[in-house]
């Protein structure tokens, strides 16, 4: 049991120092870097599909797509103009510094605003593991419960925000805003949350605003 444990402080301590390697990075580059995070079919590509779209007229912006296998949603990112590329984990359950070093050395980071990395979709490891981001975002549709944020702490406990999605299901399924929201804010109290739906982008601007303001900062 030592040395299971050794080896595993060993990988996170290895991915802290490349995390705050990638941190300086962005901050010297002036790039706002957002990692998405949620479970498999929350709506993370939909996101980005319909923000990129939205403010590519305000904004350079870029992604690193996170999958097991295919470049399917890459494919999907890059419909929309902006820069994508597709790191594939081959079985692994989470991006991890050394494949945002990778990722970055083959876009043009030149001038870039924003850069999304669409995380492996999961509820757990993604947490775990920092990539140098400004802020980590969480999506959780609304079709998942509204215990997630109280079963899966750590993920809602570290996030920025928290976009709760395909609000325009809420008539067919059991899902309450209110008690999610109660559960996100009692782990982090400080946590962003936008009722949002993709498909029909209704709540949107709310979730651009404060991407403004947070690419605002830092400039």
């Amino acid at each position: 049991m030592s040395k299971t444990v050794t080896i595993v402080r060993n990988v996170l301590e290895a991915n802290e120092r490349r995390a705050a390697k990638l941190a300086e990075y962005f901050a010297q580059n002036k790039i706002l870097c957002l990692n998405l995070m949620s479970s498999p079919g929350a709506g993370k590509t939909s996101l980005l599909e319909r923000t990129l779209t939205d403010l590519k007229g305000e904004f350079k912006m870029a992604v690193i797509e996170g999958d097991l296998q295919t470049d399917n949603d890459a494919r999907r990112v890059a419909a929309t103009g902006a820069q994508a590329v597709q790191v594939n984990t081959e079985g692994g359950c989470h991006l991890d510094g050394s494949m945002i070093e990778d990722a970055i050395s083959v876009l043009d980071m030149t001038g870039l605003d924003i850069l999304f990395i669409e995380n492996v979709g999961n509820l757990v490891c993604p947490a775990e593991f920092n990539l140098g981001e400004d802020h980590k975002v969480s999506i959780l549709s609304v079709a998942e419960g509204d215990d997630k944020p109280e079963k899966y702490p750590l993920m809602f406990h570290i996030s920025s925000v928290m976009l709760l999605n395909k609000t325009d299901l809420l008539p067919y399924v059991d899902f309450s805003l209110e008690v999610a929201a109660a559960h996100a804010r009692k782990l982090n109290k400080d946590i962003k949350i936008f009722p949002v739906a993709c498909r029909t982008g209704t709540g949107l601007e709310p979730w651009y605003d404060w991407l403004r303001q947070a690419r605002a900062a830092k400039k």
